[in-house]
C-alpha cells in the first residue's frame, strides 16, 4: 500500500500519476490511498483514476486503520 498526502492542491495530478507509474512498472496490485485537504468535488475523479480511498481532515486514525485492514492484503512472505 502507498498512502499519499497533499496539502498543496496538486492531488489531481500527483495521485493519479503515482497510479500510472505503478501500472507502467507492473505494480498495479499496490493499493494507493490519499489524504489531505482535498475538495469533495475532486474525490470522485480521484477514485475513478485509481485512488482506492481518500481520507479528508477529521478522518480518525481508527477509521483509516479499519479501512486498511479491510482493503489491503499483505503479499505472502511479507511482514505487516
Amino acid at each position: 500500500m502507498i498512502g499519499l498526502s497533499s496539502l498543496a492542491g496538486a492531488h489531481k495530478y500527483l495521485f493519479p500519476r503515482v497510479v500510472e507509474l505503478l501500472k507502467e512498472k507492473g505494480a498495479d496490485d499496490i493499493v494507493v490511498c490519499g489524504g489531505g485537504i482535498i475538495p469533495e468535488d475532486d474525490i470522485h475523479e480521484l477514485k475513478a483514476r485509481g485512488i482506492k480511498e481518500i481520507f479528508t481532515p477529521g478522518s480518525s486514525l481508527e477509521e483509516i486503520v479499519e479501512w486498511v485492514d479491510r482493503n489491503v492484503t499483505p503479499r505472502s512472505g511479507t511482514r505487516t
